[in-house]
């Protein structure tokens, strides 16, 4: 297998573009891919564009009337009248949205193809982690869920084995309904509690179908969780049960809206613990999945304060080369962002946290503490069903 990372980028991925003042602003994407070539990180990673998903790789999850509305909407914006989840405020129709939605799809298809067949070590696509469509409509920003898109492509290829985790700070609802009762995929998301936040599922007791068992794990993190608590609840489900199922592939969803700073959400998570979750993922990877890992963006609305460093993070720990937290950004990617957005630039690429400290669950719980409470009732809903202690 071939050592070498790929990214995967098309500069059109950035006309997924919602409208002005719509948080989903493709700036995000634009920055990040500037940020990452400021840093040489397009050398390290191969730089790879995959085509556009077609229809039959989008019916492996989505339905084929979806499809045809999603099309009509993209022909005819002024169409789309909610049906489907299209024309909404969330989801509002834009010319050409089919087609950037399609290409999305395809660069994780062809980020997990690559991996599955021993192209690529590790792939990313940031432009994708649209975890929330459905595979009969549009939801929470998210038209085709490239995710989900992925992991079905892999069964496809022969893969018996996926693990999917997603840190994003909403509940990665459209990948847990995609295989909801399929034993080969595990899904494991970690979230702001669905009491405070959309979509308001991600509970601990939705753990598969009747034919998986215990193959959906949710972790709802009390709102205000930091980042001692979102590592201490990372590491206290999520390696003991990749340990177990044992993954061919792991597939990880990397939103950047956990962080303090992110204006649609309440976690307080920092730059840095990002960072360390990101690295926890490649270390899972080589230790479960020969390395096979596809790593894809998600949600994240500091579209310059935090998303571009977040997955350069990414990015960079993908391609062997990771950059210390307490690294100056170079100026001209500064200077790039205040010609775009006529914001300033974060000058370092930490929050000032580094090293993250938290306490790890075998130490013991608090049941009076909220976060513990969390995990717990997590660890109860699921490990049982696998044969795991709670």
């Amino acid at each position: 297998m071939s050592g070498r990372a790929q990214l995967m980028w098309d500069e059109a991925v950035t006309g997924y573009d919602f409208g002005q003042d719509h948080p989903m602003d493709p700036v995000r994407l634009a920055l990040t891919r500037k940020l990452v070539d400021t840093f040489g990180l397009d050398r390290d990673a191969g730089v790879v564009s995959a085509k556009p998903a077609g229809d039959s790789t989008l019916r492996l999850v989505h339905q084929e009337e979806y499809v045809r509305a999603v099309k009509a909407a993209s022909a005819d914006p002024a169409s789309a009248d909610g049906a489907y989840g299209l024309g909404t405020t969330d989801d509002p129709a834009f010319a050409g949205m089919h087609e950037v939605s399609a290409l999305i799809a395809g660069q994780s298809v062809g980020a997990a193809e690559a991996v599955w067949r021993g192209e690529a070590l590790h792939a990313v696509n940031f432009a994708g982690g649209l975890h929330h469509a459905m595979p009969g409509g549009a939801s929470g920003f998210c038209i085709y869920n490239d995710a989900a898109l992925a992991i079905a492509r892999l069964l496809e290829l022969g893969a018996e084995r996926i693990a999917y985790v997603d840190v994003d700070v909403h509940h990665g609802d459209g990948v847990q309904a995609a295989f909801w009762d399929d034993p080969r995929v595990l899904t494991i998301s970690l979230h702001e509690h669905p009491r405070t936040l959309f979509p308001q599922t991600g509970w601990p007791e939705e753990t598969g179908g009747e034919h998986a068992p215990g193959s959906a794990v949710n972790v709802g993190l009390p709102a205000g969780t930091g980042d001692a608590g979102w590592l201490r609840a990372f590491h206290a489900v999520v390696p003991e049960l990749i340990a177990d199922f044992r993954p061919q592939v792991l597939v990880t969803q990397h939103g950047a809206d956990t962080h303090f700073e992110d204006p649609l959400a309440h976690l307080a998570v920092s730059l840095d613990a990002q960072r360390a979750v990101q690295t926890a993922c490649h270390d899972l990877a080589h230790e479960h999945t020969d390395g096979r890992w596809v790593a894809l963006g998600g949600g994240g609305y500091a579209v310059v304060e935090v998303v571009p460093r977040s997955w350069t993070h990414l990015v960079a720990i993908a391609a062997g080369r990771p950059i210390a937290p307490e690294t100056v950004i170079p100026e001209s990617w500064r200077r790039e962002v205040f010609a775009r957005t006529r914001q300033l630039a974060p000058a370092r690429m930490t929050d000032g946290r580094w090293p993250v400290e938290y306490a790890d669950w075998e130490g013991g719980y608090n049941p009076a503490d909220r976060l513990d409470q969390a995990v717990l009732a997590t660890r109860k809903a699921v490990f049982p069903l696998r044969g795991l202690l709670p």
